[in-house]
């Protein structure tokens, strides 16, 4: 039997996901990463500076830790890059700026293989990592989340997700502000922009599917699981660095700072 999905195990236990983000295009910090503790790891090759020969390798390095489950964020709604990061082991994709149930059903579709969908047989290290009988299962173990972070998408919600074969959503909190006409925030605070994340989660569950969201920090992560995500994103490897770095010197100093809240630049 085919290696199988472990988000879907935590999901269909009610559970929620602790997700880690890799924007660092190094297998090495993805393998430092994967053994911390997290239910999965998504490399970012959207703001990342992640490209497709350095995302291949942070895979491998994530498969080291068999509990954690190998996730990738393509830069856009590109069925060749998808299929060519499902074929290099990923086990779920994000995938940005969706906007309407059409872009949804495309999504999907380069995420499943005939007759679900129209992804290419391929499977080079998807084999290697989930198993000879992979391709038997693999329409029912990749994880394929839309992210909801556009004034379209939003206006669009109900009907992306109930696109058939969406696992899920996922909040891009920083342009759903900027859709929104705010600054841009890993954390908003903004009323109008906690409706439109609430009523985003309410719409998801309603349809049986998974709502995530980037975090700025922890903190935000359990009020967000609270509300009913059911993956969530501990900012990125880059800001997560930058803190304990910050925060050693500093206390080296004698002056222990205050942790920033999520990247401030992309996520």
């Amino acid at each position: 039997m085919a290696r199988p999905n472990r988000l879907r195990e935590i999901w269909q236990a009610g559970d929620w996901a602790t997700n880690g983000w890799l924007a660092i295009p190094s297998s090495y910090s993805a393998e430092l990463m994967a053994h911390q503790g997290w239910d999965s790891l998504t490399v970012d090759l959207q703001h990342g500076v992640v490209d497709y020969q350095a995302a291949v390798g942070m895979l491998q390095a994530i498969s080291t830790v068999p509990s954690v489950v190998p996730m990738a964020r393509v830069p856009w709604n590109d069925p060749a890059l998808i299929m060519k990061l499902l074929d290099a082991g990923a086990y779920a994709i994000v995938c940005p700026m969706i906007n309407n149930r059409r872009e949804a059903e495309a999504f999907v579709a380069a995420c499943r293989y005939p007759p679900l969908g129209t992804r290419s047989f391929g499977p080079n290290r998807a084999v290697l990592y989930g198993g000879a009988d992979y391709a038997q299962h693999a329409n029912q173990l990749v994880v394929a989340l839309a992210m909801i972070e556009t004034k379209a998408g939003i206006d669009n919600l109900e009907e992306i997700v109930d696109t058939p074969g969406l696992d899920g959503v996922y909040v891009g909190p920083s342009d759903l502000s900027l859709a929104l006409g705010l600054p841009p925030s890993a954390d908003p605070t903004d009323k109008s922009a906690l409706e439109v994340i609430a009523r985003i989660v309410a719409a998801a569950r309603k349809k049986g599917k998974v709502a995530g969201m980037f975090t700025g920090g922890p903190e935000q992560a359990a009020r967000m699981a609270g509300q009913g995500f059911q993956l969530l994103t501990i900012m990125n490897d880059g800001r997560l660095l930058a803190n304990a770095a910050k925060a050693a010197v500093a206390t080296a100093r004698g002056a222990a700072p205050k942790a920033e809240k999520g990247p401030k630049t992309g996520y």
